[in-house]
């Protein structure tokens, strides 16, 4: 694990070898600190509670706060935006015990796993578009055509980070392929919080697209992550299609209903000419029957 050190910010370099259990972690030590059976800390137990047990929320963003003064406590749960409601709140669950126990008197922290990020602090975070710290995770795979490779990537995280961007107020995520040189498929993502405005949400995705050259550009899969937006791109499908793209789901209602009709039309088309056709032919050989008579 390779550490680059600048004099506000830590900024992690993960290389993947097994997929790791946590993909980014990070105590701010520089935003405060709490002692044991603190207010603060009974206040930021209590709204991580609140976090992972919420069952009304079944969209995977989370913007709480609770307590007051110098003792509220700010936090944001996002989850990927193809993770379903439980496994989202599990992730969300595990995340914060495992952060709280990591960095157990820092103010601020920020965690982060395949389906979630979790993030706290003492100050408001809430529709910030905050590009620090920033996490890199990548793949030890080269491309073999780099030039045609990057042509494919970049074209896609443009077109994702519109489609993310464009998300309504409980989600700004977008997810899509394109075809890359070697017969090979860059599937991507990418993903605002979505207390986000299009621009800020816009603005943040193409901040970190523009870092592929520092941590990925060769790469064969590679994310970076903000604690407002992130980006991941492989060549293996990671993501599940939404119902509405799936080619095998089953047609709607209304196409059920069109086909039955042509079905219908045929039936009834067929029996007429069938009919009609009977019915030249049983008076051609009456006809024939008359005149032999």
């Amino acid at each position: 694990m390779l550490f680059l050190l600048c004099p506000i910010f830590m900024h992690f370099i993960v290389p993947i070898t097994a997929q790791p259990e946590i993909n980014f972690q990070l105590c701010v030590a520089e935003n405060g600190n709490y002692t044991e059976n603190s207010t603060y800390q009974a206040n930021l137990k209590f709204l991580l509670n609140s976090v992972y047990s919420n069952t009304e929320i079944d969209y995977g963003f989370y913007n709480f706060s609770y307590g007051e003064s110098s003792d509220k406590v700010y936090a944001i749960g996002l989850c990927r935006g193809d993770v379903k409601p439980d496994a989202c709140r599990d992730c969300l669950n595990y995340s914060s015990r495992v952060l709280t126990a990591r960095c157990p008197t820092e103010k601020e922290a920020i965690i982060g796993f395949d389906s979630c990020i979790l993030r706290y602090a003492s100050r408001s975070i809430f529709g910030l578009n905050e590009v620090a710290p920033y996490f890199f995770v990548y793949s030890l795979t080269n491309v073999s055509d780099e030039k045609g490779f990057n042509r494919s990537l970049n074209s896609l995280l443009d077109s994702l980070q519109d489609k993310a961007a464009a998300g309504d107020s409980r989600r700004k995520y977008a997810t899509g392929k394109i075809s890359a040189p070697n017969f090979q498929t860059i599937y991507a993502l990418s993903q605002c919080t979505p207390d986000l405005s299009q621009t800020e949400c816009s603005n943040c995705l193409r901040n970190a697209s523009a870092r592929v050259g520092q941590c990925c550009q060769e790469r064969q899969g590679g994310r970076v992550i903000y604690p407002s937006c992130n980006f991941r791109y492989e060549i293996n499908q990671f993501y599940e299609t939404p119902i509405g793209e799936d080619p095998s789901s089953p047609p709607s209602k209304g196409k059920n209903n069109t086909v039955i009709i042509v079905i219908i039309l045929s039936v009834v088309i067929s029996v007429m000419v069938i009919l009609i056709i009977s019915f030249y032919t049983f008076s051609g050989k009456r006809k024939s029957r008359e005149k032999v008579k």
